[in-house]
């Protein structure tokens, strides 16, 4: 479940930038809960250790993962959404041990990974937008001992503090005990996937963001120049999944995407998903609305389109609405490189979790995961998404 060693590959792309209308956390949220609907705690569609830092430079990082005993025909991989440490949560990321109690949800999987919602920096200027967010580098050790086995740094505040800060931010990435994707030094390095290896498969994994804001215009990465991977052209970023598909065993797509305070998909999220569902990713999911969205099946690929906020500094429904999604992999289905028309997919779980006080998510009683799990179902029939694979 955790990563060990690094590898190095690259995957070309094209550059672009794109201009900007909205940003994350720039737009007040609601803070009204909803209290509909009834359900299980959690629905079905369908102690690790780690060692060795990142390689340098543009690459693919390999990282193998380590596990309790499981059945060793299913791989999981859980996810989660946004992860900062800013205000009250701050001192989480000085605390090794600080966000240990996840690896009871996200650890429990063979791999997992979350969206790093900030700038990993003490320096640097901020960039004119409302919200800015940043964390020392010891933050990547806390994610890492949370059971955390990748993150993207593909999103709208990795590069809040500006050039200085992503110098640090890339500096950071080099020694992470865990695999950065979505962000580098130039577009290779961007556009990289990290390969986690677990169950005899290999897992590319990208990062990449499709938020149309300030970040996305000005520190997209291109040639010599760093930045985050931009899912906008899609081209570049269809282009590394397809080389990743016929390479890798499954293929990971983790998008920042979609509207904030949304509750379905919009028709821009729709469309990049059904491209890289084309181009042979098996897994895609993201976030960004701030709010928790549904999952299902778009073809032979799994998605869903938002997670909501994980390690976050409001706890106040809807912005505390969160949780841990769990798909399971054929292991068997999934070995090799030839892509079937079936998914490998054979089911999603969401466990429904509230944001404490403290900035840390946790399970809530059985009421409240009722209510939330019914509000995800809702999502998902109101994103297109089928319940079960095709």
């Amino acid at each position: 479940m955790r990563p060990l060693t690094p590898a190095v590959a690259a995957a070309a792309v094209v550059p672009a930038l794109v201009l900007a209308l909205a940003g994350c956390q720039d737009a007040a949220p609601s803070a009204s809960p909803t209290t509909s609907g009834v359900g299980p705690t959690s629905t079905t569609t369908g102690a690790p250790t780690t060692t060795g830092p990142s390689t340098t430079g543009p690459s693919t990082t390999t990282t193998t993962a380590t596990s309790a005993p499981s059945d060793p025909d299913t791989l999981t991989m859980a996810f989660a959404g946004d992860v900062h440490f800013e205000d009250y949560v701050a001192p989480l990321a000085r605390d090794p041990h600080g966000l240990d109690e996840l690896q009871t949800s996200l650890g429990v999987a063979d791999l997992a990974m979350v969206n790093l919602e900030t700038a990993i920096t003490q320096r640097g200027t901020k960039i004119g937008k409302e919200f800015h967010f940043r964390a020392p580098a010891s933050a990547l050790v806390t994610i890492k001992n949370a059971g955390i086995d990748a993150v993207s740094m593909a999103n709208n505040h990795g590069v809040d503090y500006g050039p200085v800060g992503l110098q640090d931010t890339l500096a950071a990435k080099k020694t992470s005990p865990i695999p950065i994707v979505g962000i580098g030094k130039d577009e290779d390095e961007a556009f990289a996937p990290a390969i986690l290896e677990a169950k005899g498969l290999e897992v590319a994994v990208f990062g990449a963001s499709e938020v149309f804001e300030m970040t996305l215009a000005r520190y997209s990465a291109g040639p010599g120049k760093g930045g985050i991977a931009s899912a906008s052209p899609i081209t570049r970023l269809r282009n590394a999944v397809s080389k990743a598909a016929a390479k890798y065993d499954v293929v990971v797509v983790f998008l920042h995407w979609g509207l904030d305070y949304q509750k379905c998909a919009d028709p821009l999220s729709v469309q990049t998903a059904q491209a890289l569902e084309q181009a042979g990713a098996d897994i895609i999911v993201g976030g960004h609305s701030h709010r928790v969205n549904g999952g299902g099946w778009l073809g032979r690929s799994y998605v869903d389109y938002g997670f909501g906020n994980f390690v976050w500094w409001r706890s106040h429904e809807p912005d505390s609405r969160s949780g841990v999604l769990t798909v399971s992999v054929d292991v068997k289905a999934a070995k090799g490189t030839r892509r079937s028309t079936r998914s490998v997919v054979r089911k999603g779980v969401w466990t429904p979790m509230l944001v404490g006080a403290d900035g840390i998510p946790r399970e809530p009683g059985a009421a409240d995961s009722a209510r939330l799990l019914a509000l995800w179902k809702q999502a998902a029939t109101c994103s297109g998404l089928a319940a079960k694979p095709e």
